[in-house]
């Protein structure tokens, strides 16, 4: 058979529930030693190419993966906006992924639709990593998430983590309690204005899932409890309107005055970007934890690009 026409089905990661309990520690395991040991892992994926197809702006996502195959020995092709590419034409997600996976041996792929990365993942040639399709999921900052919480705190089980702001439309929040439900005695406190609160859907996957958890209106009256707290941003690109967003957007802002409640361990989270919901003045304290956690993203997504083509 002519080697061009050969088709293989890889594996690809839309939800973190694609990865079993055991693959995430896997993964972890692996990002620790990547941290401890780089110099073992710098020429691992020399000759492999990612493509970055990110149809919706990134800064830490697309720079983590890039950086990440950097440093595996690996190259990097692709566009950092739909505008540079043939979308702008009318070529359809599912004829982009299957050229592009032509000439990649790994894709991870942003897009402001839900669904878009599976629909790709269908059509691909190689594995297609999800980095965020609307307000559905990203399974690569779930796993950041996790490496973070499991090296400051030892481990994922037995805590109380705290979600505050947008819990409607958090992408990040919804998928990080899918992986959290799966882990032994963790509890959620879910601070959010009434028109922002974690979907009912959402909700029902804890109950199903014998997670316990809590709603709040006010971070004051939860900060006492949290182990974790994961700030989130307003996001005004999932608002259809204008003074909604207005109105909302400063709910929750983090201050100084307002952790004096919390934990002398607890550790304060956020995917970022920030706008104003973590005052400047926060990110001196001992427990703020936000750009350990954005440099938690590069290893782990070495680690999982290493896992996915076979050699980790």
């Amino acid at each position: 058979m002519d080697k061009l026409e050969v088709k293989h089905n890889p594996r690809s990661i839309i939800n973190i529930t694609d990865l079993t309990v055991e693959e995430i520690d896997h993964l972890i395991k692996t990002a620790n030693d990547i941290i401890e040991n780089p110099v073992n892992y710098q020429d691992i994926c020399a000759h492999k190419k990612l493509a970055t197809l990110f149809f919706e702006p990134s800064t830490r996502t697309r720079l983590s993966f890039t950086a990440a195959m950097m440093e595996l020995g690996g190259n990097v092709l692709g566009f950092s906006e739909a505008s540079s590419s043939s979308a702008t034409k009318g070529e359809s997600v599912a004829d982009t992924i299957h050229i592009v996976s032509l000439y990649a041996d790994i894709i991870a792929m942003r897009h402001p639709k839900e669904g878009a990365p599976l629909v790709a993942s269908a059509h691909s040639e190689v594995p297609v990593i999800n980095a965020g399709d609307g307000g559905h999921f990203h399974p690569t900052q779930t796993l950041t998430d996790l490496l973070t919480i499991s090296r400051k705190k030892g481990s994922l089980n037995n805590f109380t983590i705290g979600f505050c702001g947008d819990l409607k439309f958090g992408r990040t929040v919804h998928s990080l309690i899918e992986a959290l439900m799966r882990y032994k005695g963790v509890k959620f406190l879910l601070i959010a204005p009434p028109e922002l609160r974690l979907p009912k859907y959402m909700k029902e996957k804890m109950n199903a899932a014998g997670a316990e958890w809590q709603e709040f209106e006010k971070l004051e009256d939860a900060m006492p409890d949290l182990d974790v707290l994961y700030m989130t941003r307003v996001q005004k690109e999932r608002f259809f309107n204008e003074e909604d967003y207005v109105r909302l957007r400063d709910s929750y802002i983090l201050t100084l005055e307002k952790l004096k409640p919390a934990k002398k361990d607890m550790i304060i989270m956020h995917p970022l970007p920030r706008v104003n919901e973590i005052a400047v003045e926060v990110d001196n304290d001992p427990r703020a934890s936000y750009f350990y956690q954005a440099h938690c993203g590069k290893y782990i997504r070495e680690a999982l690009i290493l896992y996915l083509l076979g050699l980790k």
